[in-house]
């Protein structure tokens, strides 16, 4: 207990400086790109004022030096504040906490698909090696990893929606049902919660098709790994002793095997969630999404300094947190782990 205590503190240190040095890269890169935010965002009218221009400069504070900039930032951001988005106007952390739920909730699903999927393919395809179900398996994980996530998500779209007609196009609910208002912001969880039946059935099926596009690459590294470190587990002595001792295929596999060759998937498992989060600006454009990509990608395009440092802080902070609960998952599934 008392090393794993040292372990978090040492962790929580590193994680401090960590969270520095990125708001630190990702001030600097924002703010040295060859663009001009006052050009994205002012009309080419007041453009043409240069009384306007000075205003505009002065009350976003570009007209300090770089590194006054920066200091400033990171004096407020100690206290909270994470600045106010050029485009909307509106506090970056408010903005933040309207988009982040929606984008949390659809991470969280394609995340249950791609494990609860993953990890069953991965476990039926070492079972059967070799075989033709192994074969399936290989090539639906490959593909996957290899599929375009929003070539993919157009192809679900024409099948499910446009086609057959078996989910709903696009938003997190349609028009005929009102959104939750208060709670989480997972729709989810507060029709659940709530006993509103008819907008936890609407929720969740707009949340099915996007988050099987999501959840499918990270579904496919998990068959694989999963896969793969089974086969090696089942070589070893005590898998042999077990077989020796007449268990059952399915004891050997959930009891013996299993445990260990999860450790290697729990890594990709937590990078695979990073990537959901980081990395849905397509799937949350195609299907209309209203999260954290889409408000980063207009972000961008604008040139809206706080709300992009907003954006890249926020999931830094996630990955950091994964990262920390991958690092004691480490220490709780393997007993042969221990921290000094």
């Amino acid at each position: 207990m008392r090393n794993m205590a040292r372990f978090l503190l040492r962790r929580l240190l590193f994680v401090c400086f960590l969270i520095i040095g990125v708001t630190f890269l990702v001030f600097m890169i924002s703010h040295l790109v060859p663009s001009d935010p006052i050009a994205s965002n002012m009309s080419p009218n007041a453009m043409s004022d240069p009384a306007a221009v000075a205003a505009y400069r002065a009350r976003w504070g570009l007209d300090k030096p770089l590194m006054e900039q920066y200091f400033i930032y990171l004096s407020n951001l100690l206290r909270g504040d994470l600045g106010t988005s050029i485009r909307t106007g509106n506090p970056v952390i408010s903005d933040l906490k309207q988009f982040f739920p929606a984008t949390l909730e659809l991470s969280v699903m394609a995340m249950l698909i791609a494990v609860l999927f993953g990890i069953t393919f991965g476990i039926i395809s070492a079972v059967y090696r070799n075989k033709p179900f192994d074969y399936l398996v290989r090539t639906i994980s490959i593909s996957g990893v290899s599929i375009p996530n929003f070539w993919f998500a157009l192809v679900m779209l024409l099948l499910f929606y446009s086609k057959w007609h078996l989910f709903p196009g696009g938003g997190r609910v349609s028009s005929r049902i009102s959104a939750p208002t208060g709670g989480t912001g997972l729709y989810v969880l507060d029709a659940l919660t709530s006993g509103n039946w008819a907008l936890f059935n609407d929720a969740l099926s707009h949340l099915i098709l996007p988050a099987i596009v999501l959840g499918f690459f990270t579904m496919g590294l998990i068959s694989r790994q999963t896969r793969s470190n089974l086969l090696e587990v089942s070589s070893l002595d005590f898998i042999r002793t077990a077989k020796a001792k007449g268990l059952s295929q399915r004891q050997i596999v959930l009891r013996h095997a299993l445990g260990n060759a999860l450790i290697p998937v729990i890594t990709v498992m937590g990078m695979g969630f990073s990537n959901l989060l980081g990395g849905m600006v397509f799937v949350e454009k195609i299907f209309s999404w209203p999260g954290i990509g889409q408000y980063a990608y207009l972000s961008a395009t604008t040139l809206d300094f706080p709300a992009i440092c907003g954006v890249s802080l926020l999931i830094a902070m996630v990955n950091v947190i994964l990262n920390l609960l991958i690092d004691i998952l480490y220490g709780v599934i393997d007993p042969r782990v221990r921290y000094s």
